[in-house]
């Protein structure tokens, strides 16, 4: 198939683009890099069936002509990062909410099937574990900017979902929780590689609130081959489906884990939330995925252990 990836120079396009033309099909890349990095693809630019563009998904005349040229899009183009997000409040709502309504619109004039990107996060603070497709979500006051991604990834939603049942425009909706490995940067608040690169550093790992905040950790190789899955299902159309693990660790384990591996021997430092984030910052206690959606319709199982995935991050930050 021939594949368009908007943000397919970030951290999970980048992936995916390497998995799609290993199996044989071609990529389109568009990103403007506000978040990815050109040496995420560099090693891709002589592959054959591999372009990419720098702009944005805003550019209407130049996206329509890449979905002209596209079978399928993979939209991951978005403001990522709690750090970035309640820092920039006005660029995470715009460019999640905007960019997407563009991608819907084109893609809608020939039907072309949209795999939309969204998160974990929308979610919210429900305290319904493991969080299921269909259950309710719970977000917190307008007030705290924390929610503002989480409402605009769930307008994305929305709105694709819209298109699909008003215009039959066939889309399908991935909810990523927390996705990891190499090329990933800790620059946007991603907790994993800044443990690592603390750790290697010898630098006080930093853990944010009392670390008894849990995730579950998934590797990228497992999210874009579900990713590519769900593009080739039929039966995909017009649902939502959690992509994840559901191998649970807190933070604080997870900080200990990494100084293990790592060979480290960082102390592990705690800061306040209102010290890392803003004044009343909120997180979630748990983010656990329900993948039972996902394993009857593809069979999905996470090959790659939490340990493991930690060294492959640790591999990545000794080689860069």
């Amino acid at each position: 198939m021939k594949a368009l990836l908007t943000g397919g120079a970030g951290f999970i396009g980048s992936h995916l683009a390497e998995r799609l033309l290993a199996l044989g099909h071609e990529v389109q890349v568009l990103d403007d890099l506000s978040t990815g990095s050109i040496d995420n693809i560099t090693h891709l630019k002589h592959a054959g069936g591999f372009s990419y563009t720098i702009d944005s998904v805003t550019n209407e005349p130049l996206l329509a002509e890449m979905i002209d040229r596209s079978d399928v899009v993979f939209h991951l183009a978005a403001a990522v990062g709690v750090k970035l997000i309640v820092e920039q409040p006005v660029h995470t709502i715009e460019t999640n909410v905007h960019g997407t309504e563009v991608v819907l619109k084109h893609a809608s004039k020939k039907k072309k099937l949209v795999c939309l990107a969204s998160t974990s996060e929308v979610y919210g603070k429900s305290a319904d574990i493991p969080f299921r497709e269909g259950a309710d979500v719970v977000l917190g006051p307008s007030a705290k900017h924390r929610w503002a991604y989480a409402c605009s990834k769930l307008i994305d939603e929305f709105l694709a979902l819209a298109y699909w049942k008003e215009k039959k425009l066939p889309v399908v909706i991935a909810r990523l929780f927390n996705t990891v490995g190499p090329r990933q940067t800790g620059q946007y608040g991603m907790v994993l590689p800044t443990f690592v690169r603390q750790a290697l550093a010898g630098h006080p790992i930093t853990v944010f609130g009392d670390g008894t905040q849990s995730r579950s950790f998934t590797d990228v190789s497992d999210v874009v081959d579900a990713l590519i899955a769900l593009s080739l299902e039929p039966r995909a159309i017009g649902n939502v489906y959690n992509i994840g693990n559901t191998g649970e660790i807190s933070i604080r384990d997870l900080a200990e884990r990494v100084r293990t591996l790592a060979g480290s021997q960082s102390p592990i430092r705690f800061v306040p939330y209102d010290e890392a984030y803003e004044a009343g910052f909120e997180d979630m206690p748990r983010r656990v995925p329900d993948l039972s959606r996902l394993r009857s319709l593809i069979g999905y199982e996470p090959k790659v252990a939490l340990d493991e995935i930690i060294r492959r991050v640790i591999e990545h930050f000794r080689a860069a």
